[in-house]
């Protein structure tokens, strides 16, 4: 009876001490990952968060340039409801993400369905798919617009050869044709990203599932359609999302290209913004005109982040 007690004793104490031993390890490991964390969140803060409110602190006064302004409350958003420019801004930047992303998107994945084949060299191919979006977007874009040159075009010298035309395209001084060689050089570039991202969600497809399918009697495009889509459909939806956001958000192909020429007319947010704050000097309405995104790229990033809940 006494050794029983003992023992029952022992391993109470066993679990009493092995209790708090866990509880103080968990301790330990929630205090070294918000540790872990401070350099990170830091970084956030600095480069990201206190920006982004200065932002907003700028868009409610009449800043400009060396000079710290007043608060003006919302009369720098107010005004560019009235603004022409702007009203063409906005509609720029609608066109240039909603006629870009689904091409990016339909090209990609037959990019995608090409390299998914097994062939020789696959590696290299791949990785030389990709060069259009690793190569800095200025760069690039400095191709392009020696592609677009009025005068040294070999778009032009070659139609002009072939008979079709009999002058030169002037296809950056034209706002439809802007617009539209813009638009080609945004899809250019972001293809080899939805082909990438694509590709990935392709190989993880069990191969047996087409096998099982083909043997049931279902064609190549019946496999497409029912297998292989539904397999792949969050992958495109994400790589949509987040091509949205980019294409809202871009700057640097628009400012290479035209630097929203001509007369304004290929203008979008980010470049908008850079002429009024920086060019003009008015930093108050720059700002404004930049977070006219903001509410537009939320909605995005909230549906991105509900649809990765889900999944």
């Amino acid at each position: 009876m006494i050794g029983s007690e003992t023992a029952s004793t022992n391993r109470e104490t066993f679990r009493r001490h092995g209790r708090w031993s866990l509880r103080q390890l968990l301790d330990r490991q929630s205090s070294l990952g918000i540790i872990l964390m401070l350099p990170g969140a830091l970084l956030l803060m600095v480069f990201m968060a206190y920006p982004f409110f200065l932002g907003i602190w700028l868009s409610l006064t009449d800043s400009a340039i060396g000079r710290m302004g007043h608060f003006i409350g919302l009369r720098n958003f107010v005004d560019l409801l009235g603004d022409s420019i702007f009203h063409q801004t906005a509609r720029n930047t609608l066109i240039y993400a909603m006629v870009t992303v689904p091409f990016k998107a339909m090209l990609g994945l037959g990019l995608a369905m090409v390299l998914s084949n097994r062939m020789r060299f696959s590696n290299p191919v791949r990785a030389a798919v990709m060069m259009p979006w690793i190569v800095p977007t200025a760069l690039s874009t400095l191709g392009w617009f020696m592609i677009f040159d009025p005068v040294f075009s070999p778009v032009s010298w070659l139609l002009k050869s072939l008979g079709v035309i009999k002058q030169n395209i002037n296809f950056l001084g034209e706002p439809n044709l802007a617009i539209a060689s813009v638009c080609l050089v945004n899809i250019w570039r972001g293809v080899p990203f939805f082909g990438i991202i694509i590709l990935a969600g392709l190989q993880a497809v069990p191969h047996e599932l087409h096998e099982a399918a083909a043997i049931d009697g279902a064609n190549a495009w019946h496999r497409f359609l029912h297998i292989t889509i539904p397999a792949i459909r969050g992958v495109v939806l994400i790589a949509g999302l987040l091509s949205i956001i980019w294409t809202f958000a871009d700057f640097q192909l628009i400012y290479v290209l035209t630097k929203g020429g001509p007369a304004n007319t290929t203008h979008i947010f980010g470049t908008y913004a850079y002429q009024i704050g920086l060019s003009a000097t008015d930093i108050g309405q720059g700002a404004a005109i930049a977070l006219y995104m903001f509410p537009i790229l939320s909605v995005f990033a909230v549906m991105l982040l509900i649809y990765l809940r889900r999944e």
